[in-house]
């Protein structure tokens, strides 16, 4: 048994409780419970006491790209960020599109220290023209569906795609580019692109294929999931588009709501991302959204690459950040000692919701819950280095980054899988 003693428990208004875990569950959460020789005892006084967060949006690179994360080092990164479980897009070698693909991941995920679940790609190959076998594919374990980078831009093969995933039951996430605007460009087009003197990425480019999206959601009843909204015109097309009863939902990352386009020109390649960072005013409209509702969810985006393909030059380097041993201390500096969020709030961006939509037993700390867990000092500062991460990778664009929120133990399953040197 393993007794947390005296933090601030998320749930409880932060007043400070103890949680017994037991066999992996919760089974008491309650002021002054006692101590007993079988008990393993973490002192969590001064510290916040919250559900593992629940990052929907990650890339493990596992089967195919292993040289650039692996799922066991992609569940280590997660559980030093705080993160107990991950869904993991299906852009691997070979793609997620086949139940043997989802058998691999889970079967090879059955030793991680976090939870990792897979998604299924919603196109064979992720190649746009024909649909997988959604019931096969749920059956197996995939949790959501998902072409990620490779969005579907046949507007009829995504009105079936909505409707099958609506009679099988399952969230469709949609990466909202059109192709044809955004081709293989690099940053934002904008001042940036127009000083360095190459093609950007439009805002417009995103926001067609979000409003494309919402409506074929409205139309269907089918369950979209808006992944890594960037821009002001998304935000608001999202926001109308739950207005009129569309069954809507969306994320964004840390990077849109804290760095700007301007991130290019003092790191080239490390702040190449897709989409791509945006301006100071969609930043705003983000954090807007993230206040009154209209973007659900804080996700990472974690993005792995070698440390050679990003030194490459910008355009030719390959777009993409990690940010699980980050996302929790960006949000907690960028939101909520900026006076923006509330930590409850944060928390669920960061689990709660997350967990809804995907249907978890998780984000929350209740008597019979999974005892997934994050242990964090909102206060502490410290200095990003990625040298100390636990993935594979470096490409951080935080690096150097001043932060104030650090993790300082994940339970994972009633298991104490990270604790803070």
């Amino acid at each position: 048994m393993l007794l947390i003693k005296g933090g601030r428990v998320y749930g409880t208004e932060n007043e400070e409780s103890d949680i017994l875990v037991k066999d992996g569950k919760i089974v008491e959460v309650s002021k002054n419970i006692p101590v007993t020789g079988e008990m393993e005892m973490l002192d969590a006084t001064g510290l916040t006491v919250a559900p593992g967060l629940v990052d929907m949006h990650v890339h493990f690179r596992d089967p195919g790209f292993e040289y650039k994360e692996d799922i066991h080092t992609g569940a280590a990164a997660a559980a030093a960020g705080g993160v107990t479980t991950c869904c993991c897009m299906p852009n691997t070698l070979p793609v997620g599109d086949s139940v043997e693909v989802i058998n691999y991941i889970i079967d090879k995920s059955k030793q991680a220290p976090v939870r990792v679940l897979p998604y299924a790609a919603v196109t064979l190959g992720q190649n746009g023209e024909e649909l997988t076998d959604f019931a096969a594919l749920k059956t197996a374990g995939a949790i959501a569906l998902s072409d990620d980078g490779n969005p579907i831009q046949n507007a009829a093969l995504m009105r079936r795609a909505m409707q099958k995933a609506r009679d099988c039951g399952m969230l469709i996430v949609s990466h909202c580019e059109d192709m044809e605007l955004v081709k293989n460009y690099a940053l934002n087009e904008g001042k940036v692109s127009r000083e360095l003197g190459i093609a950007g990425r439009p805002a417009i480019a995103e926001e067609i294929m979000v409003a494309r999206d919402a409506m074929l959601a409205l139309d269907t009843g089918a369950r979209v999931h808006i992944a890594h909204v960037s821009t002001a015109g998304s935000v608001e097309t999202v926001r109308r588009a739950k207005a009129k009863g569309a069954n809507i939902t969306a994320e964004t990352c840390p990077q849109y709501f804290t760095l700007t386009e301007g991130e290019i020109l003092r790191q080239g390649a490390l702040a190449r991302v897709n989409p791509p960072l945006r301006t100071a005013s969609d930043v705003e409209a983000i954090i807007r959204g993230l206040i009154d509702g209209a973007i659900d969810v804080i996700a990472t985006d974690h993005a792995p690459h070698s440390p050679e393909e990003k030194a490459q030059p910008l355009e030719d380097a390959p777009s993409g950040m990690i940010g699980l041993e980050t996302s929790l201390a960006v949000a907690l500096t960028s939101l909520y000692h900026t006076g923006r969020l509330g930590l409850d709030k944060i928390i669920a961006l960061m689990s709660t919701n997350p967990a809804r939509l995907l249907g978890l037993n998780a984000g929350a700390i209740a008597t019979g819950d999974i005892a997934d867990i994050v242990i964090f000092d909102p206060d502490e500062k410290w200095t990003v280095n990625p040298e100390n991460f636990k993935s594979k990778a470096r490409n951080t664009p935080f690096s150097g980054m001043k932060l104030r929120g650090k993790v300082k133990y994940t339970i994972s399953r009633g298991e104490i899988v990270y604790k803070a040197l």
